[in-house]
Formats: structure tokens, C-alpha cells, sequence
């Protein structure tokens, strides 16, 4: 039985990463977080519960690796973003221990995790909005306002703000390696999108998100769209994917989809995908073992709403204190 270990047990990705792999009977899955309250881990037997470091701990990747060792991990599943880096430079390391790593290569990871590289490395591929870094001469004309100044770096919605004039735009100080952006009127998709160990796109499945909370989408429709599709399977291929990735698109003025960002990773809203008929997870775990993988896929329009769903267990079963 193939032996996986999925970390970000705590987070929704990591949730359905592990409900994914337990569906199919042949895995054997392993949860691993930093925290012992991490609802994920009890999803899993209870010798399957491990905690490791925070992804941004010096001995992290040092634990996570003789862990795979030790367990005898087949294959290595990040879900925090903040990993994905540090594991994708330890990936040979790992595959010395016998564990594959089932993320983006490092080139990958470096574009998508750096927003200016991903607008450079997209553009004339697909429509890009406007996007130069705070301090530069070119960012301090010729915009139309409002627009949007966010952070280089970093995952989700923190440090983005809307900047309404050109002297609220010099008020900015740049003390977090700020973008400005120009702004983009219309609706935007999310659209998690499969590709194999080629770098061909399997699937991709655009969803509105219609509610969302702290981040999170909370309820949400996929929708049967040939251009988000065929947008966001460009953007694959020119940051050179080979698992997973959440592209963000929004459509401008013209109602042409535009790139916001991409997240090269499973996103929380993971299990809506699933449930509209590509279930991700298990297919990249698939794909990461050498097995054929469908050439395409296709999904049903469906919509979800999430709940808080409880799970009970004895005190004694509670991990310990690191």
C-alpha cells in the first residue's frame, strides 16, 4: 500500500487533500501540522498523526525529511505555502530517502510565489493588468484610479488595499516590497487547474466564489467557461506546472479575463473541484507514482456551501505538547 504524508493538516487544503486519499482504500495516509489541534489529523488512525515544525522553523524541512525516512514515506504532499520553497530545494534530498515530492518544481514555485515575475513571465500570453513595483519611476504616473497596491510576496488577500488617488498613492510607504495594480471592474474566478509531470493541462475548473470568509471561499459555483479555461491553461504552461495550481482571473472593462495571481498549490476550496468530477488530489498522486493519467477531463456545473462539521474523539486521543 502506498504510504503518503500530507502536511498543512489544519488548513481546508490539507482537509481535503486527506479526505481525498482516504476515499480510495489503496493509500495508506499519513497527517502531519504544527499543531495538535489540526482537525485533519483526525481524520487518521491515530499512529498516523505526526507533528512537525512550522514551515518557516529552521530544522523543518531536516524533520520533515527523516520523518519520511523513518516512516517510509512513498510520497511527500505540502499544502502551506510557505513550505512549498524550502521542500521543492530539499526534493532530492528526499528522493535519496525513497519519498517523492508531489509540488510544483522550484522555477515554478519562485514565479508564482513572486507576483511581479508571474505578470512578467505571463505577459503577451495572456491579458495581464498593469503591475509595477512600488518606488520605481514608472509607478508613479499615467493610472487611472482606484487601484490596487499589494504585497510582492505573500498568499490570499492580506496587505492588499485600494489606493483612490494619486495622493494617497505618494502617502504609501514602502516598507513590504509593495505592487501597484491596476484595478480590474469585473467578476472574478478561481480556477484550479491539473497538469501532469509533462507540464500538459488535464483540467482546468473555474469557480465563482459567492461567499467567502477570512479568505476562505465558503460557498461557491463551478462554471463551464471556454475562456477562463483556456486562460488559465496558458498561464500553466508559461509558469511551467506540473501538479496543482489555483489561478485568479477577473475580467476587465472588455470583459476579457485577466490574471490576478496564482497559488501553486491545493486550494481550501479543493473539495468543490472534487465533487464537480476531477478529483485532483488523487490524480496528481497518480501521476506523481508513474501511472497514466486521462489526457483530459471534464467537470459538472455544481455549486456547495460549507459548515463547520465537528469531529469527537477521547481526550487521551489528543496528540501531546510537542
Amino acid at each position: 500500500m502506498t504510504r503518503v504524508l500530507v502536511t498543512g493538516a489544519g488548513g481546508p487544503a490539507g482537509v481535503a487533500v486527506v479526505r481525498s486519499l482516504l476515499r480510495r482504500g489503496d493509500v495508506d495516509v499519513l497527517a502531519a501540522d504544527m499543531d495538535r489541534w489540526a482537525s485533519a489529523l483526525y481524520l487518521v488512525p491515530a499512529e498516523n498523526r505526526r507533528l512537525v515544525p512550522a514551515g518557516r522553523a529552521p530544522e523543518f524541512v531536516d524533520v520533515v525529511r527523516r520523518m519520511c525516512e523513518r516512516d517510509r514515506i512513498d510520497v511527500l504532499v505540502p499544502t502551506v505555502d510557505v513550505e512549498l520553497p524550502r521542500l521543492a530545494a530539499a526534493r532530492d534530498a528526499l528522493a535519496a530517502a525513497g519519498t517523492r515530492l508531489a509540488s510544483p518544481s522550484s522555477r515554478t514555485l519562485d514565479t508564482c510565489l513572486d507576483k511581479l515575475a508571474l505578470a512578467h513571465a505571463c505577459a503577451g500570453t495572456v491579458r495581464v493588468p498593469r503591475t509595477e513595483l512600488f518606488g520605481t519611476p514608472q509607478a508613479l504616473s499615467g493610472w487611472d484610479f482606484p487601484v490596487i497596491v499589494k504585497p510582492r510576496r505573500g498568499a490570499g488577500s492580506r496587505g492588499v488595499r485600494t489606493v483612490g488617488s494619486a495622493r494617497e498613492l505618494d502617502a504609501v510607504h514602502d516598507e513590504d516590497d509593495l505592487l501597484v495594480q491596476e484595478l480590474l471592474p469585473g467578476q472574478e474566478y478561481s480556477v484550479d487547474v491539473l497538469a501532469d509531470s509533462t507540464g500538459h493541462v488535464i483540467a482546468a475548473v473555474p469557480r465563482a466564489r459567492l461567499r467567502v470568509d477570512s479568505g476562505v471561499a465558503v460557498a461557491g459555483v463551478t462554471v463551464h467557461d471556454e475562456e477562463l479555461v483556456a486562460t488559465a491553461s496558458a498561464v500553466a504552461r508559461a509558469v511551467g506546472l506540473t501538479s496543482v495550481a489555483n489561478v485568479q482571473l477577473k475580467r476587465d472593462a472588455d470583459g476579457v479575463p485577466a490574471l490576478l495571481e496564482v497559488n501553486p498549490r491545493f486550494p481550501g476550496a479543493m473539495p468543490l473541484t472534487i465533487a464537480a468530477g476531477v478529483d485532483m488530489p488523487s490524480l496528481v498522486l497518480d501521476d506523481v507514482l508513474g501511472r497514466d493519467l486521462p489526457r483530459s477531463l471534464d467537470f459538472v456545473e455544481i455549486a456547495n456551501v460549507r459548515y463547520l462539521e465537528d469531529v469527537f474523539l477521547p481526550v487521551g486521543d489528543v496528540l501531546p505538547e510537542p
